[in-house]
């Protein structure tokens, strides 16, 4: 006879044991879906009339209506013509004493040094970018807002206010030497920056082919 390998055999039960609790956990009591058993009632039992099967119940009973508040909680996303921008405003100044504290570490004292991407680089370019900065690469300054304000700082996105997510954009847009020093970053001001390579953003138009141009 072939001698059998017990060595997994723990292991195996208390996977059958984990599957079987799950599935009692799972297992409707009398009267716990109603609604679904109403619905198959007097049929085969194969399904209820939504197409579900004949345990699933008609409404699970936790969750709450999406309020008005709370979906204006998470929408908070800021279109290419400053469509969704906040009130608040903030200044180079501003910004600069923001950069120091929550930046400086992840980009370096002047954008340029890292460790992570480069903010700062106006560069002209040809046929491809030298780099993906902000001076030589974002087509809106808008998209700065939208960015920085759900993943920024990386370690703890959504410290900022929005007094302070302007005037950390006012400040890299200063060093990347679109804005004076003496600008101020609004939902009125911001939209009104034209990036320097915005025109290298267009439209792809590519007909022929297969599908789509990925």
């Amino acid at each position: 006879m072939r001698p059998v390998d017990r060595s997994n055999r723990g292991s195996a039960l208390v996977v059958v044991a984990a599957l079987a609790a799950l599935l009692s956990a799972c297992d409707p009591s009398p009267g716990a879906f109603s609604g679904a058993a109403r619905a198959t009632e007097g049929g085969a039992g194969s399904g209820s009339a939504e197409g579900l099967p004949a345990h699933a119940p008609a409404r699970f009973a936790f969750g709450a209506e999406a309020s008005d508040a709370r979906v204006a909680m998470w929408d908070i996303d800021v279109r290419p013509d400053g469509d969704g921008l906040p009130q608040g405003s903030g200044s180079v100044q501003q910004g600069r004493d923001v950069y120091m504290v929550h930046c400086i570490a992840c980009h370096g004292p002047t954008g340029t040094e890292g460790p992570n991407d480069r903010l700062v680089d106006n560069s002209p370019w040809d046929a491809y970018p030298t780099s993906r900065a902000i001076g030589n690469y974002w087509p809106y300054a808008t998209t700065l807002y939208d960015y920085i304000r759900k993943a920024m700082p990386q370690l703890t996105p959504g410290v900022l206010n929005a007094d302070q997510v302007y005037g950390v954009i006012a400040y890299i847009l200063y060093l990347n030497e679109i804005v004076p020093e003496d600008a101020v970053m609004s939902a009125q001001t911001l939209p009104a920056v034209v990036m320097p390579m915005r025109d290298r953003f267009v439209d792809d138009d590519r007909t022929g082919g297969p599908g789509p141009v990925r």
